[in-house]
């Protein structure tokens, strides 16, 4: 009985495995980025997408391949130490773990901004709904990723059933002139819109943390991987489609163009549904964030390299309950500091961008190396490398975190290496 408790129970299966990665990575922005990109490069931003679309399979499957060989709870931080070291997987590990305390905040604040926007309600409404879906993530991962993968198949579902919805009400009011002229900002535009597309594909390290956790690690990757990876780039592609076919973006607006499609057949319930749809999305982010921190915090725990308490599991439903604890902690601090005005969402909005993206590349150069067996592992690692780090400087000032998080990693390396040298010599 002791041994069994102190494993990471095996309860995700192959639907399961695709909801989260599905969930990991179809953000709020597919209800807000279309319409923006479409003001930014017109119809033609239709090529960015089909070029990211086309993009996240290599994205995706570099991930997916590390997770299916090296199934770890530590994902990438794993692949990282294998392929270069403690230190460097440390580092990287500690990059993605503390880009969800701020990321999920974000996600639930922007959750709770669609409904209460949609329902008409306040500032006091919209940080008790973002502080439900916080503990929501929290909740479920403390329960068991059977449950989690089970609660993410629904919300998948639903979010997908809305979409697809909304490109059926969108093709009544699809005109070939509004494809016309094609490229009215030129070239360059296209560019730029496929930089801000980017944001919208990441999310595939995420679920590797989860990797340990797979009945079937090779199943579940490869093939989970793939399949989202399919369902999300037609999802986007036809949401954008719709957009630009529709000329929503010009009519409801660049940043609510999919509120006015789905307001179109459905009338004033459109905003509820598509606030809905906003909180359901996510919610799906929160619950498979918050589940892949939770399991590199115990990672790095178990392998000495954080504190000890965050190695703690349930007995009943063995979870890392000790890192959710801390993860439950810095969520609520986040959302005080956001409550008494010390910070704005477009401030928290910046800070995890460079962390999920230094963390992303880690990765992709971890499968340069481990995937040396593959000719395509390598290549696709390669290419996911290449294009993770052209956007990396588009972060900015968010570089600065980063920085912030390894200084952290080395005093709390330090701390752990001077505890080391004591017991030693006692």
């Amino acid at each position: 009985m002791k041994e069994t408790s102190s494993k990471l129970q095996k309860g995700i299966g192959l639907p399961q495995a695709i909801a989260l990665y599905i969930g990991a990575v179809l953000g709020s922005g597919v209800l807000i980025v279309p319409g923006l990109a479409a003001e930014m490069a017109g119809p033609a931003s239709l090529l960015a997408w089909g070029f990211m679309t086309m993009l996240i399979l290599p994205m995706a499957l570099s991930m997916g391949l590390l997770s299916a060989k090296y199934p770890n709870a530590g994902g990438v931080s794993h692949f990282v130490t294998l392929a270069y070291g403690e230190k460097a997987g440390t580092l990287v590990g500690w990059f993605f773990l503390m880009s969800v305390p701020i990321g999920a905040p974000v996600a639930a604040l922007t959750g709770a901004g669609y409904l209460t926007a949609a329902l008409g309600w306040g500032e006091g409404a919209k940080l008790g709904v973002a502080a439900a879906m916080l503990a929501a993530g929290l909740l479920t991962n403390w329960i068991g990723m059977q449950l989690a993968g089970k609660i993410q198949i629904a919300v998948v579902i639903a979010i997908a059933s809305v979409l697809i919805f909304a490109f059926g009400a969108a093709l009544p009011r699809m005109e070939s002139v509004h494809f016309t002229p094609f490229m009215p900002h030129g070239w360059l535009s296209v560019g730029q819109a496929a930089s801000m597309l980017f944001w919208c594909f990441i999310g595939w390290e995420a679920v590797s943390h989860m990797s340990e956790e797979f009945k079937d690690p090779q199943k579940a990757a490869i093939k989970g991987v793939t399949a989202a990876a399919i369902i999300v780039g037609i999802l986007y592609f036809l949401t954008a489609l719709a957009t630009v076919g529709t000329q929503s973006y010009l009519k409801g607006g660049s940043d609510s163009s999919m509120v006015w499609i789905i307001s179109q057949p459905l009338g004033s319930w459109g905003g509820i549904v598509a606030g809905v749809t906003g909180l359901f999305i996510c919610m799906a982010a929160i619950i498979a964030y918050t589940g892949a921190a939770a399991r590199v915090a115990y990672a790095m725990s178990r392998e000495g390299n954080a504190p000890k308490w965050w190695n703690g599991l349930s007995p009943r439903f063995h979870t890392p309950t000790g890192s959710l604890l801390f993860l439950m902690f810095c969520f609520a601090a986040v959302m005080l500091l956001y409550g008494i005005g010390a910070v704005s969402l477009s401030t928290l909005i910046q800070f995890p961008n460079a962390t999920f993206i230094l963390t992303y590349m880690g990765g992709c150069a971890a499968g340069i190396r481990l995937l040396k067996g593959s000719r395509a592992g390598v290549v696709l690692s390669w290419i996911s490398f290449a294009a993770t780090a052209a956007v990396f400087p588009f972060t900015g000032w968010a570089m600065l975190y980063p920085l912030l998080v390894t200084l952290l990693f080395l005093v709390i390396r330090l701390r752990f290496s001077r505890r080391k040298a004591a017991s030693l010599d006692a």
